[in-house]
């Protein structure tokens, strides 16, 4: 008796993994949303249309692109994690993601409440004028704003974006005033930066990198510690007088909280072998950025690490939520 109950018991739970193993094998046997959280046009949508594109052709199925832009990418995340954890729908994230928890209260984890995908690239923000603004270099950038009544306006694409973040540290790191002028997504505040709205502003590299070459944005530094491929000749942050200053822009792929493990295996090895093409480097090199990669734990880790980080930095800066 005993014998056969083990046997029932051992048939039950075969069967209760049958439909997720099952998924797995078939997987992808329909479309793949993609939300980007982001307005079309920005860094964000144009990664994420790249890797939706060779994703539809590594995978089988089309990987329709959804913008749901807004908060900060809040509005993105939250659509994304309130579907079924069965690999379909999926969300392009950037850093803003980890800034969020210190400045809203969520709904959810950021850390917990998701599923890790796989980095997608990295690279820096670039600090820009209109070519109007009376200052040629970053020194001169902070003179202005201490001899304003007021100081600067700095843009950003949302109130809680890493690019907010980056304007109010650069401003805590080189002590002059600067006021936040947030926008709904990087191309109104790109606009704006362009009609001389606003004075300056932290430009995702893959939307200001043609404004830049063509001469209708100035560009005065790269907010990483190294320079950037595409722009040698333009200085870092921390080589301009802030030498503490570091702000990397990432991208990265998550999942609602409980995708089955095979499913994540695949996205994540078709989305590495997406970024270990000569043409995706090419690419992303051309809008200012790098391909990443990595395991679906590695990504996990730098979100933990960065959620830690930047709640740190928004609480030393005194941060609010405009």
């Amino acid at each position: 008796m005993a014998r056969y109950r083990g046997l029932v018991a051992t048939i039950l739970a075969t069967l209760s993994l049958a439909p997720a193993s099952l998924l797995a094998a078939e997987y992808p046997a329909k479309p793949i949303r993609m939300i980007v959280t982001y307005v079309p046009g920005g860094g964000a949508d144009i990664v994420g249309r790249y890797v939706a594109d060779k994703l539809s052709r590594a995978m089988g199925q089309p990987v329709i692109v959804e913008n749901r832009p807004g908060a900060g990418g809040q509005i993105g995340v939250n659509a994304g994690l309130a579907a079924q954890p069965d690999g379909y729908t999926v969300t392009l994230i950037s850093s803003s993601y980890t800034v969020n928890p210190s400045l809203y209260k969520l709904k959810f984890d950021p850390v917990r409440d998701i599923t890790p995908i796989s980095q997608v690239s990295a690279g820096p923000l670039i600090l820009v004028s209109s070519p109007d603004l009376p200052a040629r270099n970053v020194a001169q950038v902070l003179a202005l704003a201490r001899t304003n009544p007021g100081g600067l306006t700095f843009a950003s694409s949302g109130s809680g974006s890493v690019i907010h973040l980056a304007g109010e540290r650069f401003g805590a790191d080189g002590k002059v005033p600067l006021r936040h002028v947030p926008y709904k997504g990087g191309g109104a505040a790109l606009n704006d930066v362009l009609a001389k709205q606003v004075d300056i502003y932290f430009a995702a590299s893959a939307s200001a990198l043609p404004l830049i070459k063509s001469g209708k944005l100035r560009a005065y530094a790269v907010t990483s510690k190294q320079r950037l491929k595409a722009l040698p000749e333009v200085p870092t942050v921390a080589e301009s007088g802030l030498p503490n200053y570091d702000v990397t822009l990432w991208y990265g792929l998550i999942g609602p909280k409980g995708m089955p493990a095979d499913v994540v295996k695949r996205l994540n090895t078709e989305v590495n072998r997406i970024l270990a093409m000569p043409e995706t480097a090419t690419k992303f090199s051309t809008d200012g950025a790098a391909p990443a990669g990595g395991t679906p734990q590695q990504f996990g880790g730098l979100i933990s690490q960065e959620v830690a980080t930047w709640t740190g930095i928004v609480t030393k800066l005194g941060v609010k939520p405009d």
